[in-house]
């Protein structure tokens, strides 16, 4: 396999856009990434789009319509919460193979107030029928008892829960893409409205429209085109689904699908979870952060909770060893399920390069960063980029 790198980034700030569709967000996200990779539409080789909720309606082609149809290649991508990620991954296998010289990975999405709902996406099916009656087909809920078993465990407390929400969003008030950016109290947060114990309301991602984009290219390419710029080599592009186990239904299982592809990326990359400067991962709610530290070896199990209390070594805040979602994570910056993937990405590549879009909020020196980005039914991303 050849290396790949990041050539360009674009990304729409998250938020409500009622007056634009799905195309147009996608269009917007792509011409910000052909610009900032100063090349256009015609130089790209294959097309990657990431969408969700409308999927069959050929979104990729639709985005394409608004940039510009050059007749290559248009994959549509749908993968649950991993639907971004997985498009980018796509695209890094397309040219790592050496098939392609440039690829584009779109994700977007557009949710307005529509919530995530649904109970596991198995239609009539009588197992998810029963499922969603239960409860547990429900994110809230799912992540809800995650959390109580994690504090059954391991005794940790609602207070550590809401230490992250307010780590989160103090982030993402120095970042101008993400959906809200106010600063929050742990008062605030633990006096919220409870949505499913232990996740208040401020403990939720919220829903939104966003896209970003993101192109790839081969090493020779990117000699050709960097322009002296330095750029993110994709080091691992690891992508897991669950393996069959007794289905439970009263304890769904959010962290095999992480374990084991964090253990592929961190392989596939030579490096371990202390070489890591900082980490985007899936954040949906905050018992879900706290959970995928130890998911992905940033902590050992069982000690997340000391992990977020110390104030000077590992702990995940901006200016510490091991920083978390500077960019407010899916708690602040939003959560619009086909973009989230490569909005990973890009706050990592942005990072790593030292772009001016990272700076308020620049993670000083970071040479290693990891994306994550789970989606329970199943599918599950870790990507590794290093500079």
């Amino acid at each position: 396999m050849r290396n790949v790198y990041v050539l360009g980034t674009g990304m729409t700030k998250f938020g409500r856009y009622p007056e634009k569709n799905v195309p147009l967000l996608g269009g917007e996200a792509a011409l910000m990434a052909l610009k900032d990779a100063g090349v256009g539409i015609k130089d790209v080789e294959i097309f990657f789009c990431g969408n969700l909720f409308q999927a069959p309606n050929m979104v990729g082609q639709r985005v394409l319509q608004q940039v510009g149809q050059t007749g290559i290649p248009v994959v549509n991508v749908a993968n649950a919460c991993a639907t971004g990620s997985t498009a980018f991954r796509e695209a890094y296998m397309a040219v790592a193979s050496g098939m392609y010289e440039i690829a584009m990975a779109v994700g977007v999405e557009q949710m307005g107030k529509q919530g995530l709902l649904g109970s596991g996406g198995g239609g009539s099916d009588p197992a998810y029928a029963t499922e969603g009656r239960l409860g547990s087909g429900l994110m809230p809920a799912v992540f809800g008892q995650a959390g109580v078993e994690h504090m059954r465990k391991y005794g940790t407390k609602l207070e550590h829960f809401a230490k992250i929400s307010v780590k989160s969003h103090k982030h993402a008030t120095k970042n101008p893409f993400s959906q809200y950016r106010n600063e929050l109290s742990l008062d605030d947060v633990l006096n919220s409205r409870m949505i499913a114990y232990p996740n208040t309301l401020y403990m939720c991602c919220p829903t939104g429209d966003g896209a970003a984009a993101a192109i790839l290219v081969s090493e020779a390419k990117l000699r050709q085109l960097a322009g002296g710029r330095r750029r993110p080599r994709v080091a691992a592009a690891a992508l897991t689904s669950d393996p069959w186990t007794e289905h439970d239904l009263a304890l769904p299982d959010v962290s095999t699908l992480t374990r084991r592809a964090a253990k592929q990326a961190y392989e596939a990359a030579g490096v371990g979870p202390k070489d890591v400067d900082l980490t985007e991962l899936h954040d949906c709610f905050a018992t879900a952060e706290l959970i995928h530290y130890e998911n992905l070896g940033l902590c050992g199990d069982g000690e997340a909770a000391k992990f977020i209390d110390e104030g000077g070594g590992m702990h995940p805040a901006l200016g510490g060893k091991s920083p978390v979602n500077v960019s407010g994570g899916l708690l602040s910056k939003g959560h619009p399920l086909g973009a989230t993937g490569v909005a990973n990405i890009c706050e990592i590549t942005w990072h790593l390069t030292e772009d001016e879009r990272a700076r308020p909020r620049q993670v000083p020196n970071a040479k290693v960063g990891m994306a994550h980005v789970i989606g329970l039914g199943s599918a599950c991303t870790v990507h590794i980029l290093t500079i």
